[in-house]
Order: structure tokens, then C-alpha cells, then sequence
């Protein structure tokens, strides 16, 4: 049955914003942001952390933030950030590099990189980067400011990665930069210089692999306090040390954002949910809203889903990230490293805040806390674009329609940025829905045509004006009254070539009320109604008439029966329910999961099972994806008139396809 159940939702009451940091010796962080959903109080059980609400508004609303593979493995340049794992692996590049330049691991161990050696050449080697103020390259101030200048919301180091080096004051692990190497305590520089900025400040955490395999191939350690840099002190000892290092960043550094690596899954199911139990009790204490991401062993009711290097083909919910890199080649740095274009990253930006997603850029800083003129060209290429066209994407929620054009971005993990054309638009909504920006990746020409917008889909007699983002901020150049046809909206632009260089353009359109509903017929007002046809058999979707809720929906040929006409009431957020003209009644997937269950019809409840997204595919091809269960409408292929649309996962077939026009 439909899924009418509410998020639980109530004001926190408001507690000191002061933490524990005094164990550390750090300074307290001033109040943040008020927390204003969520229970009060959590304990250590799904059914208790599944209540947090995992994507806070200033989440939602910040887009883009930055981090950076900094630490011990930098410091041989070589290969990537899994070089202290691969130096133990006979006959990998990282362990011929190694023995040719410093020494068989078995005599010159990865521990040197941290308490310092001489290599074959003589030359002192250690990670212990040194502040500017004490003559070294390393300034944090220096840091923060450049990742404002970039554009970014949020912005924080890797605090731990699989070696199992602690970039902060730890008193669980030895091996951290406050007794060794740097004898600083990085992640509370970084905090200060990050908050001071007014960014939100954020940790990544990826020692879950520390333990389950990353050092697999390093020989048994008799040093306890080796074993604890390997990873050897077996699953009861590991797993705790895995919770005690989250709780001393908790605690230290009040975090707005812990993000986590994968083999969470491999990590002690009790430990899972005390650190999340923790976190979010903290944040209750501190009085501010907290996310906490994960590849696998948590879930999108409490946490944010994350992306590596990717994200999805088309519209997702709930919301989600994606963690990407400025290389293809390495997540550190290393010498020779290459870069993706500030193009192609931007893009991916534009693309994931259409998509209904946040952007988390990886930079690679040199040992010596260096960050090379290369990253800071991108990023500063990426600020400038975003200073001038930001209220496209900073606080902007996604549409109905991601957007169009030809270039496929996205479809899963691994899947990289990529830079688009003119001819690829995405759009984005403010929060009252009342505002529409196309921004185009590239310039159209002289007239630039939306496809998606055309006479068949959409109204456009509630536009007040169209304008296209000049190229200072806050300026406009207003475009001519738009014309419309089948084959899209035209807009006419100040010039058949583009009247300043940028890495895209952007078009704002307002509208009087709310944006017009998508398959509106040309009503404008969102009670117009379509047919819903399907791609691979013709037929549409059809309710069969006056029958009972829980009957299940049918395909058939169009012959003009209301049975076959429906309407798309815009719920905001991107969402619609699909109200058949005869019955009333919606569609809904009845909260089935499976692949091939039959699509139904209720009366409007409000729960999650009767909404929809539509995921523009171009050429007037949408899929239409389930709330509640994320599979799509489906036309299974089946080409008889009164045969049942299904619903299934989204897929490439045209099964997955429909047309929406106006009746």
C-alpha cells in the first residue's frame, strides 16, 4: 500500500555550541547555524539514526566543496595515494620505485617517511611540512582563502586515509602528527583557517580500509606499536580504534561534515551506530545540522549517498554527493600529475546541482603544503565562473527536468567529469519555484533553442522576463519576448557570437507565479493534461476508467478517452503526482520494489509512493521515476492494448522511455 508515512521533524532545543575540544587543547568553536530538525536525543539503532535528517539546508544549498590527499604518501610523489600499500607488493612500480630509490621495504619500511631516513642519494626524507611562519610553504590561511576564492561552501583535509596516519592530536593512535613527523596538529589548523573563512569545515575519514586489506601484503609486525601503523592488532582491537579516532575528531574539531571511504560494511555493526548515535548527539548539544556520508554500510535515511568520480545519468533523490578528483591519474600528488580542464569540472558541477546533487573536488597539495599553480589556476578559473553566475547554483533546488543535449554525464561511480556543448543545457529553480535558469555549456549562436521547452510541453505565458547572466555579477543583458514551437524555446541573444568568453551562459527566466509545470499542454497553469506514451510499443498509459483503488494501470491505443489523459500537478522539489482525468485517482507504485510489479492507482494520499521525477532523456524522452522506490515506468515491452505498465530499475531500454505531450 502507498507510503503516507511523515518524517519525524521537530525544532532541537538549544544547547551550548562548546564541545569537548578542551581535551585537545584547541580552541572552542563559536555556535553555528541553529539545528532546526531531528529528534532530540538519538541512541544506537537504525530505527533511532534513521530519523536524522540526512541532507541539512545549507547542505543543499552549498554545491561545491573542496578537500585534498595530503599527508604521508605525498611525499614520495609516486604513483598514486596507495603507495604505502603497493611498496609492498614485488614487482609493482611503487615497490621497483621504492627499492631504486630508497631501500627494500624490508629495510626501509614506510614508517621512515614519517620518523624521517636518508634515501640512496643522501637526502633526508619525512613528512613534516612547516608553517610559513617558520620559514617552511605551508600556510593554512593561504589554503582557505584560495578554496573561498574557488567558490567552495565547505572545504577540509583528509584526516586519516588507509595508512593509518592520524593528521590530528591523537591519544588512541600513535602515529599522528602532533608526536611525529610535522609535530602540528594539521586538522585543527585547518579548522581554524577553514571557519575563519566562514566555510563550513569538514573531515574525511578512510581507515575502515586500514584494517581490511590495505597493508595485506606488509610482513607480520612484533612492534606493538608497528602493529598499530599496519593495521595488525587484530578485528576486536581495530574495530574499536576505528570508533575511538571518529570520537576524537567529533570532540576536537566539531565537524559540519564527516565523510567516509569504503568498507564501512566490513566495520563492526554496534560501532556503526555508536558513531552515529554520537555525532548527531553532538550536533543536537552543539546546536547545528551535521551530514555524514558513506559509500556502503550506512543508508540514505539518516546519511548522504556518495559518488566516487561520478554520479547519476539522470534525476536522484534522496540527495546526494559525489567525491571527484582535479586528476584522472591520482588522488595525491605526484610528479608529472595531470589535470582535468577547468571546463570539465565545471561542467560536472553544473551537471550534478541539476542532477540534485553536491560536488566534493579533490586537490592534491605537495608535501611541503605547496599547492601547485596548476590546481590553483583551475580553481580559481572555477570561483571566477561561479562568482558571476553562483545564484544558478548556490541555494537552487533541481527541476523536473535536469536538462538536455547530447553529451551523456554521469551513470553511476567512475564515470568522471566531462565537458558538455552548446547544445547541453541544465537547469536549476530557485526555492519558490518561481524563478528557471537554462545555463547552456557552451554558446548556441545567435538564437539558443531549449528542446525541452517546447510549445507541446510547456507554457510560457506567465514569463515576465528572460535574461541572459552578464558578465559581472549581478548584471543582466535583457533578452526579446521568447518565441516557442514544437521544436522548443527561442531565445534571441545580443549576438551570433558570444558577447564575453565563459565556460558556459546562463539564461534566467521569471515567471509571475510558479514555473509552469512540465507537460502543462500550454495551460501554464499545471492543469493541463497529456497522454504518457511509451517509446518501444506507442501505447499509453491508461487507467481503464472507473475502477477500484489498488487497480492496476494499463496500456493502450490513443483514441482521445479521458481514461487516457492525465495531468502533472507540480509538487516542488522536482516532484509530480500523475492524476488520470477520469478517476481522480494517481499513479502509484504501491511501495513495490521489484522489478516487473504492476503500476497502480489510489487516491491522492501525499506519500512518497505517488510522486514522481521525470528524468529528461532529450529528444522528448523522459523516464518517470518512483519516489518511494525509485524504479521507473515501464512499458515491459508488452504491445497489446489493455496489457499492465510495470515498473523496473532504470535502464537503458526504451521500455524505460516515454513521450508527455498536450492533449
Amino acid at each position: 500500500m502507498s507510503d503516507s508515512s511523515l518524517p519525524i521533524s521537530r525544532r532541537r532545543l538549544l544547547a551550548s555550541a562548546a564541545g569537548a575540544a578542551t581535551a585537545f587543547g584547541l580552541l572552542r568553536f563559536a555556535p553555528d547555524a541553529a539545528a532546526t530538525t531531528g529528534p532530540s536525543s538519538y541512541s544506537a539503532s537504525w530505527s533511532s539514526v534513521d530519523q536524522h535528517p540526512p541532507a541539512p539546508a545549507w547542505f543543499q544549498d552549498a554545491k561545491f566543496g573542496i578537500y585534498y590527499h595530503w599527508g604521508v604518501f605525498s611525499v614520495p610523489a609516486f604513483g598514486n595515494e596507495w603507495y604505502p600499500r603497493n611498496m609492498y607488493i614485488s614487482g609493482s612500480n611503487e615497490n621497483n620505485h621504492h627499492k631504486a630509490t630508497y631501500g627494500d621495504p624490508s629495510v626501509w619500511p614506510y614508517n621512515f617517511f614519517i620518523d624521517g631516513g636518508r634515501d640512496k642519494s643522501g637526502n633526508f626524507v619525512q613528512f613534516a611540512p612547516k608553517l610559513t611562519s617558520a620559514g617552511g610553504n605551508f600556510d593554512p590561511n593561504a589554503w582557505a582563502s584560495l578554496f573561498k576564492a574557488a567558490g567552495a561552501k565547505f572545504a577540509g583535509p583528509v584526516a586519516e586515509h588507509h595508512d593509518g596516519f592520524s593528521m590530528w592530536n591523537s591519544q588512541v593512535n600513535p602515529w599522528n602528527s602532533v608526536q611525529r613527523g610535522p609535530k602540528l596538529d594539521l586538522v585543527n589548523l585547518h579548522a581554524q583557517a577553514i571557519r575563519g573563512q566562514g566555510l563550513k569545515f569538514m573531515t574525511s575519514l578512510h581507515h575502515a580500509y586500514h584494517f581490511n586489506g590495505y597493508y595485506d601484503h606488509v610482513p607480520a609486525q612484533s612492534d606493538p606499536t608497528l602493529k598499530i601503523l599496519f593495521g595488525q592488532q587484530g578485528t576486536t582491537a581495530e574495530n574499536l580504534l576505528w570508533y575511538n579516532k571518529l570520537i576524537e575528531v567529533i570532540d576536537g574539531y566539531q565537524p559540519d561534515l564527516i565523510w567516509q571511504d569504503f568498507d564501512l560494511n566490513l566495520v563492526q555493526e554496534s560501532y556503526r551506530l555508536q558513531f552515529l548515535a554520537y555525532y548527531y548527539n553532538k550536533a543536537v548539544a552543539w546546536n547545528k545540522d551535521v551530514v555524514a556520508t558513506y559509500k556502503d554500510g550506512l543508508d540514505n535515511k539518516g546519511e548522504v549517498f556518495d559518488f566516487e568520480r561520478g554520479g547519476p545519468s539522470g534525476l536522484m533523490t534522496p540527495y546526494w554527493l559525489t567525491d571527484d578528483s582535479i586528476s584522472s591519474s591520482s588522488w595525491c600528488y605526484t610528479v608529472g600529475i595531470g589535470y582535468y580542464t577547468t571546463q570539465a569540472l565545471l561542467h560536472a558541477l553544473i551537471d550534478r546541482t541539476a542532477k540534485g546533487g553536491t560536488m566534493l573536488l579533490n586537490i592534491a597539495p605537495m608535501a611541503d603544503g605547496t599547492i601547485p599553480s596548476g590546481q590553483q589556476t583551475i580553481l580559481r578559473g572555477m570561483g571566477d565562473w561561479l562568482s558571476r553566475n553562483g545564484e544558478a547554483i548556490y541555494g537552487t533546488r533541481s527541476w523536473s527536468s535536469y536538462g538536455e543535449g547530447p553529451t551523456a554525464m554521469g551513470g553511476g561511480s567512475f564515470s568522471g567529469p566531462k565537458a558538455g556543448v552548446a547544445q547541453d543545457v541544465r537547469f536549476t529553480r530557485t526555492q519558490d519555484n518561481t524563478v528557471l535558469y537554462a545555463t547552456s555549456l557552451g554558446w548556441q549562436g545567435g538564437t539558443m533553442t531549449i528542446t525541452t521547452l517546447n510549445s507541446n510541453q510547456f507554457n510560457i505565458s506567465t514569463l515576465t522576463s528572460a535574461q541572459l547572466i552578464n558578465n559581472a555579477a549581478g548584471s543582466y543583458i535583457n533578452l526579446p519576448t521568447p518565441t516557442q514551437d514544437a521544436s522548443g524555446l527561442h531565445l534571441t541573444m545580443p549576438s551570433s557570437s558570444a558577447p564575453f568568453s565563459a565556460l558556459a551562459y546562463t539564461v534566467k527566466l521569471t515567471f509571475s507565479g510558479q514555473i509552469p509545470a512540465l507537460g502543462s499542454g500550454g495551460t501554464g497553469t499545471g492543469t493541463g493534461y497529456v497522454k504518457i506514451a511509451n517509446v518501444t510499443t506507442g501505447l499509453v498509459l491508461d487507467s481503464g476508467g472507473n475502477v477500484s483503488s489498488g487497480s492496476n494501470l494499463k496500456q493502450w491505443n490513443y483514441d482521445g478517452s479521458t481514461n487516457l489523459q492525465w495531468q502533472l500537478v507540480d509538487l516542488g522539489g522536482g516532484y509530480y503526482r500523475i492524476v488520470n482525468r477520469t478517476n481522480g485517482m494517481v499513479a502509484d507504485s504501491w511501495g513495490n520494489t521489484a522489478n516487473g510489479a504492476p503500476a497502480r492507482q489510489a487516491a491522492w494520499n501525499g506519500g512518497n509512493n505517488q510522486q514522481w521525477s521525470l528524468n529528461n532523456l532529450g529528444n522528448g524522452r523522459y523516464q518517470i521515476i518512483n519516489r518511494g522506490t525509485g524504479t521507473a515506468l515501464d512499458g515491459a515491452g508488452l504491445t497489446s492494448a489493455g496489457s499492465t505498465a510495470e515498473l523496473w530499475a532504470p535502464n537503458g531500454s526504451t521500455n524505460n522511455e516515454w513521450t508527455i505531450t498536450g492533449v
